[in-house]
């Protein structure tokens, strides 16, 4: 005969099996998360390092390896943020994401030229659904500074949509600068403004 103090015993045991699986799957995702990104990035140092190879094919290598971490698509409906996507219209959208995507990159490639042959330190990820963050300390000889990159599970992997330096925003910056935009204008000023060079 099956008591109820038996049933609730089962369901309890069921639950523990359940939370010690999701933990493990947690823990998965976190470690996996990590790897990519540690693989990636060392990947790139390593040819940043290479004293044989010109600064340009140094960009394009590195480009190769780190454009593919990141969700541009995802970065730009978040730059813009709720209030002004649901505005634009389809060609705007586009349009916007073409700009803001080839800013990002113009400014990553860009900062690959002040390389010198620093280090990075992972540390421990830390998940929160399907976001893991993942904190780094970039070591040089004069500074050193901290870098947190923001991952969610895609259908296609891991992908960065976020990366916070010395606590700081990358996301939240640029939206921060196109809400000043937009609340004095229009969305064509955004445009206008993103055609141009960053520091003009």
């Amino acid at each position: 005969m099956i008591t109820r103090g038996m049933t609730m015993r089962k369901i309890l045991c069921i639950a523990v099996v359940l939370l010690l699986i999701s933990q493990v799957s947690w823990s998965d995702d976190r470690n996996a998360a990590k790897e990519l990104l540690v693989t990636n990035i060392e990947s790139a140092l390593s040819i940043l390092q290479k004293k044989d190879l010109v600064q340009q094919e140094k960009n394009k290598q590195v480009t190769a390896i780190v454009e593919p971490l990141f969700d541009f698509n995802l970065m730009a409906k978040l730059a813009l943020g709720r209030k002004y996507w649901p505005e634009l219209s389809e060609k705007n959208r586009k349009k916007f994401v073409d700009l803001f995507v080839k800013r990002l990159k113009a400014t990553y490639v860009e900062k690959l030229s002040l390389y010198t042959n620093e280090k990075v330190i992972y540390g421990a990820p830390v998940q929160n659904g399907i976001k893991i963050l993942v904190p780094t300390k970039v070591v040089s000889k004069d500074k050193n500074y901290s870098m947190l990159y923001k991952l969610y599970k895609s259908s296609n992997g891991y992908r960065i949509y976020d990366v916070e330096i010395e606590g700081v925003s990358l996301i939240s910056t640029y939206r921060s600068q196109f809400n000043d935009i937009l609340n004095k204008g229009t969305i064509d000023d955004l445009l206008a403004k993103l055609e141009k060079p960053e520091n003009k």
